[in-house]
C-alpha cells in the first residue's frame, strides 16, 4: 500500500487530491503516457501500480474496487484486458518516470510517466522458460524413475519366483522320501 505523504496535499484538500489522482490514473491508462509535474508523477506512481495489481488479479471484486476509483468503464475495461495482459509476467514496476526539464511558464519541474508494457528483459524471459522447462521435466523424470523401479521390482520378483519354485520342487522329493521311510518304520513299531 502506498505510504501516506507528508506535507501539503495536491490541490488543497483530500477529496480534491483523490479526484486528481483518479483522473491522472485514468489518463495514464487511456494514453499509456502523460506529461505532468514531477510531484504529481511521484504521487501517481504507487496509486497506478496498485490499480494495475488489481487488474492482474482479474476477478469481479478487483474490477469493482477499481471502478470505485475510476468512473470511466472504458478505461477500466482497457486496464483489465490490455494492460493487465501486457504486464502479466512482470512482478512490479509497471510505471516509469522520466524527468524532462522545467515548464516554460512557471519553471515547474516536469516529468513523463508512462506504463512499462514491453516484455520483461530477454535474459529474465530465458531464465523463466528454463525454470518452467525444468519443472515440467522433473515430474516426467520422476514418473520414469517410478516406472523403472516398478519394472525392476517386477523383474526381481519374477526371477525370485522360479528360483523359489525350483527350490520347493527339489525339497519336495526329499520330503516325500523321508515321509515314506518314516511311515513303514512307524508301522513296524506297532
Amino acid at each position: 500500500m502506498p505510504t501516506p505523504t507528508k506535507g501539503p496535499r495536491l490541490g488543497g484538500g483530500p477529496a480534491h487530491e483523490r479526484l486528481m489522482l483518479a483522473n491522472l490514473a485514468a489518463a495514464l491508462f487511456e494514453h499509456k503516457r502523460i506529461t505532468t509535474t514531477v510531484t504529481k508523477a511521484k504521487r501517481l506512481k504507487p496509486y497506478a501500480e496498485r490499480l494495475v495489481t488489481f487488474a492482474k488479479r482479474g476477478d469481479l471484486a478487483s474490477r469493482r474496487r477499481v471502478l470505485g476509483l475510476i468512473s470511466d468503464k472504458g478505461v477500466v475495461h482497457e486496464l483489465f484486458t490490455d494492460i493487465a495482459g501486457a504486464v502479466a509476467n512482470r512482478d512490479g514496476g509497471y510505471t516509469r518516470i522520466t524527468k524532462i526539464g522545467n515548464r516554460k511558464g512557471d519553471n515547474a519541474p516536469m516529468a513523463v510517466i508512462e506504463l512499462v508494457l514491453e516484455p520483461v528483459s530477454p535474459k529474465q524471459a530465458v531464465v523463466a522458460e528454463a525454470t518452467a522447462a525444468a519443472a515440467k521435466a522433473a515430474p516426467a523424470a520422476e514418473e520414469e524413475v517410478v516406472e523403472t523401479e516398478a519394472v525392476e521390482t517386477e523383474a526381481t520378483e519374477s526371477e525370485e519366483a522360479p528360483a523359489a519354485e525350483v527350490a520347493e520342487t527339489e525339497e519336495a522329493p526329499e520330503a516325500e522320501a523321508a515321509e515314506t521311510e518314516e511311515a513303514p518304520a512307524a508301522e513296524d513299531k506297532k
